[in-house]
């Protein structure tokens, strides 16, 4: 099982979103999400990473991603974002049958449900999803006379959010995760993962293939 140890560090003494950004940039850990599922019928690849911290009370993820023939069509939270250029973090916890989606689009538009299965969900509350600090940024430029993006996505997810109860520290929990990029309608579609999938279509609704986040 892929397994990446996130650790421990005062983000939220930083005060602005800035500086909580950059001090994430330096001290989370990276992980790529660089695993190419299902090569014959989705081959595009794109460079992405994800950087990952928790502080115990909050999970910090931040996502970047280069050279992207964008789409951001959906523009309100629960729309289908995966449809979009679009980065994923499904998470659950151990022992738990039930697992967590948080998918935003490179405008932060955001879909996240709570997930029995890939048809069986149930959505986040309006005041789950407003507790979810969100930061996009998107810088274009030309390549072969096509105008790419590179752009960064900035996620705070409360642990409450994640399952956990307010009195429960995040150190020592182990998170079985998997962080995806994806684009159903982009362009050119893709499917990325951290953790490898080996299923016969595009599936990441599939706990079983999940990596393991190992809380400092």
């Amino acid at each position: 099982m892929k397994t990446l140890k996130v650790p421990l560090q005062n983000i939220s003494h930083y005060e602005t979103l800035f500086d909580r950004i950059q001090y994430l940039t330096e001290a989370g850990a990276e992980a790529a999400i660089d695993q190419i599922n299902w090569k014959e019928a989705f081959p595009k690849y794109l460079p992405v990473i994800v950087r990952v911290a928790h502080d115990n009370n909050y999970l910090y993820l931040l996502y970047h991603v280069k050279g992207e023939i964008l789409r951001t069509f959906n523009n309100k939270d629960f729309m289908p974002v995966w449809e979009d250029s679009c980065v994923e973090f499904f998470m659950q916890r151990q022992g738990e049958t039930t697992y967590r989606n948080f998918e935003c689009n490179a405008n932060g538009v955001l879909l996240a449900a709570i997930h029995e299965s890939r048809e069986k969900a149930e959505k986040l509350s309006p005041e789950e999803m407003a507790s979810i600090t969100r930061h996009a940024s998107i810088q274009h430029h030309y390549e072969e006379k096509k105008e790419v993006s590179d752009w960064a996505l900035y996620l705070e997810i409360p642990k409450q959010t994640m399952g956990f109860s307010a009195e429960e520290p995040l150190s020592g929990k182990k998170i079985k995760a998997n962080f995806y990029k994806c684009g159903d309608k982009t362009e050119e579609p893709h499917y990325l993962s951290w953790s490898p999938i080996d299923t016969p279509e595009p599936d990441f609704h599939v706990p079983s293939f999940f990596g393991l986040l190992e809380l400092e």
